[in-house]
Formats: structure tokens, sequence, C-alpha cells
């Protein structure tokens, strides 16, 4: 059945909201009408992903779940497969599985891991998702790939979830974005991330220019199941302000860029309220994006947009 490209939004948190608990917040976010709460995967001041999820979800009712996204490099997919079904049946299928090659230069050099060449750490990845998606599955795993090998494995638990939670995976470069719109229910359109640092060449491929270019990508890899697919982006900065253009000069001294640029990046949501929701009904004419991860200091400036949006 192909995607009716209906908006819905989730937030990216590392900590809870000041002043109160991680269970409580998980609540907030679900009051607020967001679909979902993500957890980013580094090695710095933040909650680990699995155990936040598990909490956030046993919080909860109908929120769901997930890291944006999982390293691949920090788990065998063997372990991410079990601990992501489990987690599935325990929230009576709330889950979805963000994974990724892992770009953070930092986290593998703080953390004594090799940071093999991107080549490499995609290669590895796209074997791993091979594995934890036939985990998912009901017949034994058999895969004997040049990373990873699997001998006679049934996935167990079986997940909730029939086949497996839903797949999200994100990419900023022509290959990641091929293998996500392969494989994935969700992709993830960012900036191509392969320096291993956030400088002026991630930040210039958020603008709008990249961004035909890599949903062109994925719509060629997908070929007929292009519709099926629904299309992710996070947001960097979203802000209700009825001074978008005051505000997007700010932010273009800081990136180096032209305000007008700011204003069209898809990863910058800044405006009035009946002006955001306008400027993001044109991306989803122009793009197709539909799901909007916020930051998590955004979530209630931002839960009038979802108000507004969700579901439509």
């Amino acid at each position: 059945m192909a995607h009716s490209r209906r908006f819905r939004f989730g937030i990216q948190l590392s900590q809870p909201f000041p002043g109160t608990s991680w269970q409580d917040t998980a609540r907030r976010v679900e009051e607020l009408g967001y679909s979902s709460l993500f957890v980013p995967d580094h090695f710095g001041d933040q909650l680990a992903p699995l155990t936040a999820l598990a909490v956030a979800a046993e919080a909860t009712t109908t929120l769901k779940v997930g890291a944006l996204v999982f390293d691949n490099d920090y788990r065998h997919p063997v372990v991410l497969a079990t601990e992501t079904a489990t987690l599935d049946v325990l929230s009576s299928g709330r889950v979805e599985l963000g994974l990724g090659a892992g770009w953070m230069l930092s986290d593998y050099e703080q953390s004594g891991m090799t940071y093999d060449p991107p080549g490499v750490r995609v290669d590895r990845f796209e074997e791993a998702l091979a594995v934890i998606k036939g985990l998912f599955g009901e017949e034994p795993v058999d895969f004997d790939g040049e990373h990873y090998s699997i001998s006679g494995l049934r996935g167990r638990p079986a997940p909730h979830t029939p086949g497996g939670p839903p797949v999200l995976v994100g990419g900023g470069g022509r290959r990641v974005l091929g293998i996500a719109a392969r494989t994935a229910d969700i992709v993830g359109i960012n900036p191509n991330l392969r320096e291993g640092v956030i400088g002026p060449g991630a930040v210039a491929d958020t603008m709008a220019g990249a961004t035909d270019q890599k949903v062109a990508w994925v719509r060629e890899a997908a070929g007929e199941r292009f519709d099926e697919i629904e299309l992710n982006i996070l947001s960097f900065m979203s802000s209700i302000t009825d001074d978008p253009a005051g505000l997007a000069e700010g932010v273009a001294g800081v990136m180096g860029v032209d305000p007008a640029d700011v204003l069209a990046a898809p990863t910058v949501v800044i405006g009035s309220r009946s002006g955001v929701a306008e400027v993001l009904e044109e991306r989803r004419e122009r793009w197709g994006f539909s799901y909007y991860v916020f930051q998590g200091d955004s979530a209630e400036a931002m839960a009038p947009i979802v108000a507004d949006l969700a579901g439509r």
C-alpha cells in the first residue's frame, strides 16, 4: 500500500526536559501529539539509547521510540536485533529501528574504536542491515559476508511487528541513500557527514539544491517502491517567530550562508505558526517530506505545528 504522506512529527532528546524525570518527559512528548521519541547514539552527555527507549515506552501508551540512529559499529547486529525485537515485544510494537554506518569521529577516537574509511563502514552497515532484517523473519539465518558470519541462527524473541519494526535509514551520500531507498521503510535525508564533524561542508549539504539531488537519488534507487517510503528529515533549527527574516539573518552569519538559503533549507523550520504550516506543505509537495523530527528544546514551541498538521 502506498504511503499516504500524511504529516507526523518526532522529537530527539539526549536528556529529560529540565527539572523533570525521563518518564515525565516521555509522557509530555506524547501529550503534545508527537508520534515518536528518538535518542541519539553517541558517547557524550546523553542517556544510553536502549535503556532510555525502554523506559520511555513503559511510561507511555502510544509513543513510538527509536534511536536516531544506532551506530552499527557499536553493537553486533545479532545483539541489536535481539534487543530491538525485545523492545518491540515489550512495547507492543512501538519501535522504529534507525540504523546507520557511524560518522562522528570523536566517538571513535575517544572510545578507541577504529574509524575505518567510509566505504568500509558502509559495507559493514549494509551487511548488518541484512542480518538484522533476516533475524526479524521466521526462518533461521545463514549469512556469510566479509564482516559478519551467521550460521543457522533463528531470531528470538520474534518481534511483535510481523517482519520486524519499521526500519529508518538516513544518509547524505548517494550510496547510503540508495541502500535506504531499496531496503528501508523510512528514509532520512541528511547532510553528508563523511568528514566526521559538522562543519561548513555539512552545512552547505543541507541546502535546497543539495536536497533536490538527494531525493532524486532516492527516487531513482527506489523505483516502484518510492511511493511506499516515508521521507524523514531532522530539523537542526525550529522556531515559531514573527520575524523569520531577522532570525535567518543571525543564523546565516554563523553558518556562513545567505539568509535566503537558510529560510529555504529543509532542515530549518522557522516562521509564524501559519507560515511554518504553509512552508511544510510546500516542502512536502516539492520533496515528499512528511515526517519531521525536531530537537528536544523545540518540543513545546513546535507543538502548535504538530496540532495543526499531524495526520493531514
